[in-house]
């Protein structure tokens, strides 16, 4: 039973801030040099980050240790748990959630640009110059972008003041919308559709002193933390000294495929993702064989389509095709309004807040992180401003309502369910709102200025979603009730933790790039400005079409997830979820897909074998597994970041987080 929160424990005490903010500080550098300089790793795109895991196991040693010295408690979970939420947002925010499609769009078009392909020309009007740090209607490759690209130079901090500070209040209005989305649909997410919020597993079992002391004495956790162990200490001494043998963790099946039709099939991988593995066997059996049966689906019927004389030409910008894109956005609007009519009674009561408050509903001023009333003005506001601040761009009042409206209330709301249910460890997406809009008109007809503004705004927020903040206000709200933890006290370290990791994510970001010169660093960050800077300078010069079938797998999609909300609504034991459906076109599904198979198949031999008992004796297990491969991940970063400091060449294996 949820205790009173009259009698929570007592608010945010001191001790929390002045051990995470330096905390903060030190895990934004790890994560932008490990994903920028150890590139294989990418540790900070997970929605649960090794770094955050690897700090919090850090803080509790140490608390520990005081607490035997001193023969009282120093760090209890209304410590531990704010420490966590600062260390997650931090990481995130300065790898992909933030830091990495913030930086890149303010410079890389310059260096791109030449005198041939006539970047500067096409986009000297377009881009509004309090927008990025070169002069838009100069020539190619001014100093600023030489500097930055190529190292060797100091950062000229004055240039890149003025556009980190315009485009880190849109930021600021997004984290506003998120965070008051989180607190409307705490109660209905948690407490009334009992959603399972897999990520908080693990920090849960670390955090509360009940559940760490047996897990660390658990001889099973050890056995599935050596197994990650031991597969990346051997597959780090092979990519450091090739003649130890290596053991093989990704196998692309398209090398063995190279005949029509089954040519056809777009990227699958074999992913051998421990980490997955341990958190998948938390998930339910029907979400696990939804995930892998709607992803084996998606590339059958990619094969099938082009046996009958079709294309299959890729979505624009991600990597599934047009056939599986579409069908994806098509079940997220199906998605979204079936959860909003599932949540309706709760959500039109929390609306009306808006003019009225409604005390039953608050139900004491501690009840929610903010007030409801707050909660629904704060959405409000934000999101108006939102579409004010694209405005002052250039950018026309519809075009900015369909972007940021699919963004917020569409891609991440669905996203922010896929992890609060399924446990999705990447929150990527498979379209875009433009994807949705040239279904209707051609790319072209936009007008240079907003196709311009649309190819920055893909860039920054809908491309690459993945570290959104949305799942870590949902998570963190969740595991402060399991806590017994206040929840307005988290209040005063998410808003630190946004500004810390924007302050210390930009500063380490900029100057490793004018250090090392950004065109040796990871490449991806870069590649995916121009390759939204392309496709809109195509789309200005008329050299783009709408994609075939778009429309009509759009409506497949919508056809599918009805049908399988419906079955799931009239037959408690119908085994394919409709959430499943939504994802199985994304990156992270590449990532995945395996790993959820594995899962599925283990986890039920195991209840075939045992039961629910033998079930929760092996807990640990998987839990040890995930941990372990967070833990080498940490260490493989930090090696790497040390043998660049000392001249040594550290090369780490390559995890399964991507």
């Amino acid at each position: 039973m949820e205790q009173p929160v009259q009698n929570l424990p007592t608010g945010l005490r001191l001790r929390a801030l002045v051990i995470a903010i330096p905390l903060c500080v030190a895990f934004a550098y790890l994560t932008v040099y490990g994903d920028m300089v150890a590139k294989t790793v990418q540790i900070g795109i997970l929605q649960l980050p090794p770094p955050a895991i690897g700090a919090l196991l850090l803080v509790i040693a140490a608390g520990s240790l005081i607490s035997r010295v001193t023969r009282r408690e120093f760090l209890g979970p209304r410590d531990l748990l704010p420490i966590y939420l600062m260390l997650t947002i931090a990481v995130l925010m300065s790898s992909r959630g933030t830091i990495e499609k913030l930086i890149p769009p303010l410079i890389e078009t310059n260096y791109r640009a030449t005198a041939e392909n006539l970047v500067m020309e096409t986009f000297s009007d377009t881009i509004p110059d309090w927008l990025v740090a070169y002069d838009p209607k100069g020539p190619p490759r001014q100093r600023i972008a030489k500097d930055y690209s190529e190292g060797n130079a100091f950062v000229v901090w004055p240039l890149w003041l003025g556009p980190l500070l315009s485009w880190s209040g849109l930021l600021a209005l997004v984290y506003v919308c998120f965070f008051c989305i989180a607190v409307i649909l705490r109660r209905q997410w948690q407490d009334n559709e009992k959603l399972v919020f897999p990520l908080t597993t693990l920090p849960l079992t670390l955090i509360d002193s009940k559940q760490s002391r047996p897990f660390f004495r658990d001889r099973l956790m050890w056995a599935g933390f050596a197994v990650p162990t031991v597969l990346y200490l051997v597959n780090g001494l092979h990519a450091n000294f090739p003649p130890v043998p290596g053991l093989t963790t990704r196998i692309v099946i398209n090398d063995y495929l190279t005949t029509r039709p089954w040519n056809a099939i777009q990227y699958t991988p074999i992913n051998l993702s421990v980490e997955a593995i341990g958190f998948f066997y938390f998930l339910s059996g029907d979400l696990l064989l939804s995930l892998w049966v709607f992803y084996v689906y998606g590339r059958i019927f990619d094969m099938v389509l082009v046996q009958m004389g079709f294309q299959s030409p890729t979505m624009n910008a991600h990597n599934p095709s047009v056939f599986s894109g579409y069908q994806s956005m098509g079940a997220h609007f199906v998605l979204f309004i079936y959860l909003v009519y599932v949540a309706w009674p709760h959500l039109s009561r929390v609306a009306r807040t808006l003019f009225k408050p409604d005390r039953d509903l608050d139900d004491g001023p501690e009840q929610e992180v903010i007030p409801y009333r707050w909660a629904v003005w704060g959405l409000v506001l934000s999101f108006l401003g939102s579409l004010a601040w694209l405005r002052t761009t250039g950018l026309d009042w519809g075009f900015a309502t369909v972007q940021m409206g699919m963004y917020i209330f569409l891609i991440c709301f669905i996203l922010g369910r896929l992890v609060s249910e399924a446990g999705i460890l990447q929150t990527e997406t498979s379209f875009r709102p433009t994807d949705f809009l040239v279904m209707f008109r051609q790319q072209p007809t936009f007008g240079a200025r907003n196709i311009t503004m649309i190819a920055l705004l893909d860039v920054v927020l809908a491309r690459d979603p993945r570290g959104l903040l949305l799942t870590n206000f949902m998570d963190t709200q969740k595991m402060a009730r399991d806590l017994h933890v206040r929840p307005r006290s988290l209040l005063l370290p998410t808003f630190l933790a946004i500004v810390i990791a924007l302050v210390a994510g930009t500063y380490f970001f900029l100057t490793l790039s004018h250090r090392d010169g950004q065109v040796n660093l990871f490449a991806y960050p870069a590649n995916n400005v121009w390759s939204r800077i392309s496709n809109a300078q195509a789309a200005i010069e008329n050299r783009v079409t709408n994609p075939p079938l778009a429309g009509g797998m759009f409506g497949l999609g919508i056809v599918v997830t009805t049908a399988l909300v419906v079955l799931r609504s009239m037959f408690a034991g119908f085994p394919l979820h409709p959430l499943a459906y939504a994802v199985h076109a994304a990156w992270s599904m590449n990532v995945f897909w395996f790993a959820a198979f594995l899962a599925w198949g283990i986890k039920g031999f195991i209840l075939r074998a045992g039961g629910m008992k033998l079930y929760r004796q092996l807990m640990p297990f998987f839990l040890g597994m995930t941990l372990g491969s967070f833990t080498m991940a940490c260490l493989w970063t930090v090696l790497v970041i040390w043998g660049r400091q000392t001249g040594v060449a550290i090369n780490p294996p390559i995890f399964g987080f991507d």
